[in-house]
């Protein structure tokens, strides 16, 4: 399981729709996670996972398959009911990786031109689920393992 597995925190919420609310079926989340110092935008579908403003903590993974053992599959939901990933979770989406961008050269360019010799390189990874997107921001070594192109499952569960 561990091998497909890219990558795994615990969020909190900070916001929900920032700019107000855009869609009906859709609510944006604005969270930091725990354990890496990462910055997440999330849309929801609200419809099939309801997000309560008290709801303040969730699990977010993101795998490159939902098999057990690790191996790849072709992307289509397997309906003969044997385990996966998706058990341990209560949504899921699959989407691509359309863009993985340099955060710190940006944060650098509006600063002044200089980077501090205490600051620390940022990325930003983004990921479209359908339309539903997502924009994940942190140190580069925790964001290794999504590349360009490449084609993940987002998987959440509510803590607490």
């Amino acid at each position: 399981m561990a091998d497909s597995v890219l990558f795994e925190d615990i969020f909190t919420i900070s916001v929900v729709d920032p700019d107000g609310k855009k869609f009906d079926r859709v609510s944006r989340l604005v969270a930091h996670s725990e354990q890496f110092d990462m910055d997440l935008l999330l849309d929801v579908n609200i419809d099939v996972y309801p997000i309560a403003r008290s709801e303040k903590k969730f699990t977010l993974a993101l795998a490159a398959t939902l098999n057990l053992d690790g191996t790849q599959d072709d992307g289509t939901f397997d309906q003969t009911r044997r385990k996966s990933l998706a058990d341990k979770y209560e949504y899921v989406m699959y989407g691509k990786v359309y863009k993985c961008a340099d955060a710190s050269a940006a944060a650098t360019a509006a600063g002044g031109g200089r980077r501090g010799s205490g600051a620390t390189a940022k990325v930003e990874v983004y990921i479209s689920f359908g339309g539903l997107l997502m924009c994940l921001k942190g140190e580069p070594n925790n964001l290794s393992n999504l590349l360009l192109d490449q084609r993940v499952y987002l998987l959440m569960r509510k803590v607490g």
